[in-house]
């Protein structure tokens, strides 16, 4: 019993009962497209310290984006799981977006990137100089092979003064891209600098300069990615998109409702749970294939209270999450990340996702599993 028992912090004994052995799709889902946004792997050797350049283990970083295409998911590259803005700079991030795309290719794995202006510094920037950026990023990005993501930004957050500062930079970036692209919102609890973004506080304004953009640009937008963990506000702003755009669910709160879909339509996914889920979330999207809605939500059930801890408030750390799950599940050889933020989340919190990844059924070596979380907690005190 010792092999997979654990004391969490508190006291309380945890026995693991170690991973269901989802199998792997034959390939990617038919009915919903699904990106996983992947974190990426520090070289634990290195000085990843905070303000300190990023340090990648590129073996380890790519080997996860091989695991995520195996299990017929899409990945979402370089984006806030893969810690911008909290630790990658943007030179990591381009040669980052160069080698997954190039992994990509020899494997036949769909692969979207993020197009930010992180290489700006901190600071004031004028709209023209945050529009420059955009288009370096994007040069960058259409370079290396991948679909463009077009990143909320936080330079153009603080230099905006309306919505129609915003439609002005993302009319120039749009009308430059020579294929669709996919827009991107991300709320504040996902980053505070974020607060307003598209011209307005009023989230039902900010929608309307959403569509406004989209409809404009129908023909060069692909979808939008939404991260408001507000599920009725995603399905209003689904209902208004022209056809044929799609809403990328990035709600990792309520995700198996809004990829389920309704009699109105459904959403497809880039989610950053999908990297900590990826088996059991390609067993559901494989039961919503066949019309089994009854396994699609029995597989998602258990994920759904792992996940809303994962993004618990501050919701910004949750990349500290996925990386523990990634460790424990065997995919790094360590729990240190880029900037040092791997300090982001408790041993308390990290001790209830042990218990929630193991009652998902997503620890698949419960030995590895429970050795790891003993390390971690005797760190912190807890007496193994």
């Amino acid at each position: 019993m010792r092999a997979v028992e654990v004391v969490l912090p508190g006291g309380r004994r945890y026995r693991l009962r170690g991973g269901a052995g989802f199998p792997r799709p034959a390939g990617p889902p038919t009915s919903r497209i699904a990106y996983a946004a992947a974190h990426v792997v520090a070289d634990p050797t290195a000085e990843n310290v905070p303000g300190a350049p990023a340090v990648l283990d590129w073996e380890r970083t790519l080997a996860f984006r091989h695991h995520l295409w195996s299990y017929g998911f899409g990945v979402a590259e370089a984006m806030d799981t893969a810690q911008r803005g909290m630790g990658l700079d943007y030179p990591a991030t381009r040669e980052l977006i160069r080698r997954s795309a190039a992994e990509a290719r020899t494997v036949g794995g769909r692969i979207v990137a993020g197009v930010g202006t992180d290489q700006l510094p901190p600071g004031p920037a004028g709209l023209a100089e945050v529009a420059r950026a955009y288009r370096e990023q994007l040069d960058d990005v259409r370079a290396a092979g991948a679909r463009p993501v077009l990143m909320c930004s936080r330079h153009l957050a603080a230099a905006a003064r309306g919505p129609e500062d915003y439609l002005r930079v993302y009319d120039e970036l749009l009308t430059a891209a020579d294929e669709p692209v996919v827009l991107h919102w991300l709320g504040p609890m996902f980053d505070p600098a974020l607060a307003g973004y598209w011209g307005s506080t009023d989230l039902d304004a900010a929608a309307d300069a959403v569509v406004e953009l989209i409809k404009a640009h129908d023909t060069r937008v692909d979808g939008i990615k939404v991260s408001l963990l507000d599920a009725d506000r995603e399905v209003a702003l689904r209902r208004r998109l022209p056809a044929g755009v799609r809403l990328y669910t990035g709600d990792d709160f309520h995700y198996p409702q809004l990829i389920r879909g309704d009699a109105s339509g459904h959403s497809d996914a880039l989610l950053g749970v999908f990297a900590a889920i990826a088996p059991a979330a390609a067993a559901a999207l494989t039961a919503l294939d066949r019309g089994d809605l009854a396994s699609y939500d029995a597989i998602f059930a258990p994920t759904v209270p792992l996940a809303r801890h994962v993004f618990a408030a501050p919701t910004w750390h949750y990349k500290t999450g996925i990386v523990f799950l990634a460790w424990l599940a065997g995919h790094q050889d360590h729990f240190t990340m880029v900037g040092g933020a791997q300090s982001g989340r408790s041993p308390a919190h990290l001790g209830t996702l042990l218990t929630l990844a193991d009652a998902a059924g997503l620890l698949p070596d419960a030995e590895l599993a429970a050795a790891r979380a003993r390390a971690v907690f005797a760190v912190a005190g807890v007496d193994q």
